[in-house]
């Protein structure tokens, strides 16, 4: 349709592997893609930690580099 904007995927870079995500992923949504339990993960996003309070506000864009890591309890 003349006019309208195309929704394409991009790619992204979480934990060294390249993936794509769609236009208007969240953080808090790219999470969930992954099945991660969001109260027992920390996010660096561009080199930088990214607090939980903006997980949701936090778009990613093109080339993003993603560093996630998940808490496991033990014994």
């Amino acid at each position: 349709m003349p006019g309208s904007e195309e929704l394409r995927e991009f790619s992204i870079v979480v934990n060294g592997e390249p993936r794509s995500v769609e236009p208007g992923t969240t953080l808090t949504s790219l999470l969930a893609s992954l099945d991660l339990p969001l109260d027992r993960v920390a996010v660096e996003y561009n080199r930088g930690i990214a607090a939980k309070t903006v997980w949701e506000a936090t778009e990613l864009l093109p080339g993003d580099q993603l560093e996630i890591v998940q808490f496991v309890g033990g014994g």
